[in-house]
């Protein structure tokens, strides 16, 4: 009798624990599945940002090329998002500026003939070079639709300039047979800069820079730039705008055109790069 009644409570205790073990599983099993639909919907909305729609991303960097109408610079751009409509960025560049009357020309041979292996500029006194840092502003005027559509934004920027002034040397030939590297300089027009029969080619790219002279300067920029890349964590833009800038003094680059402290000028620049969140 005794037997009976330990096998009858055994039994009542495993009978007990496989129910609550039946109850459980079904709860397991649901929470799995709805955990897993979770993370799906997650990944979707994830997805859904980067492709299409609004950007919200707090980060972007971004390098690219910008072609000015008196020459050319390259750039990269750290952005941080302050709201919804504005994004502070900053931006280095490094320009040189070009004069429209600036052509190249032929050096002559100690013969007197002309050749095309050291062609220079006649009459050019300076490259002139500037390292440009400043901060800016991206206002959202129009926010994509679908991953088809083009994000716009008027942006407006300014910062300081260090404008750097590298002597352009030219290889001359004097009168006494000897070839020697020359720089414009306005108190010696018998030093042949300016003679180009003497002339033999430009005397290249690494002459000058020990006679660098810095210049300080400002500049300003505003414009307009369309972000069309399909996804939002990529930028892909191209910009239009106008640029100023002034320099503490007047800046030579031709020897016989007029000297400027204030330079104006049209761009068009390609920039590309990457958006993220901040952790």
């Amino acid at each position: 009798m005794k037997k009976l009644y330990i096998i009858l409570f055994l039994a009542t205790i495993s009978g007990g624990l496989f129910a609550q073990t039946t109850n459980r599983t079904p709860m397991t099993s649901s929470t799995k599945k709805s955990e897993k639909e979770q993370r799906k919907l997650k990944r979707i909305a994830v997805f859904r940002e980067q492709e299409e729609g609004e950007n919200l991303f707090q980060r972007d960097f971004s390098g690219g090329a910008r072609l000015n109408t008196d020459g050319w610079s390259g750039f990269v751009e750290m952005g941080y998002r302050k709201s919804r409509k504005v994004v502070n960025y900053f931006q280095f560049e490094f320009a040189e500026k070009k004069d429209p009357k600036e052509t190249k020309r032929q050096g002559a041979n100690s013969s007197g003939y002309y050749f095309t292996e050291r062609p220079f500029i006649y009459g050019k006194a300076n490259n002139f070079y500037q390292a440009k840092l400043g901060i800016g502003q991206r206002y959202l005027i129009g926010g994509k639709a679908n991953k088809n559509g083009v994000e716009v934004d008027a942006i407006y920027y300014g910062g300081i300039t260090v404008g750097l002034l590298k002597p352009y040397y030219v290889n001359v030939k004097g009168q006494d047979g000897v070839e020697r590297d020359v720089k414009y300089d306005p108190n010696n027009p018998n030093n042949n800069f300016l003679k180009q029969d003497r002339i033999i080619g430009a005397a290249g790219f690494g002459k000058g820079w020990s006679d660098l002279d810095f210049v300080p300067g400002l500049h300003a920029r505003a414009g307009l730039r369309f972000d069309w890349a399909h996804f939002n964590e990529i930028v892909s833009a191209l910009e239009v705008g106008v640029n100023a800038e002034a320099y503490s003094k007047k800046i030579q680059i031709m020897a016989e055109q007029k000297d400027k402290q204030f330079f104006f000028n049209a761009y068009v620049s390609l920039q590309f790069g990457k958006r993220w969140n901040r952790r």
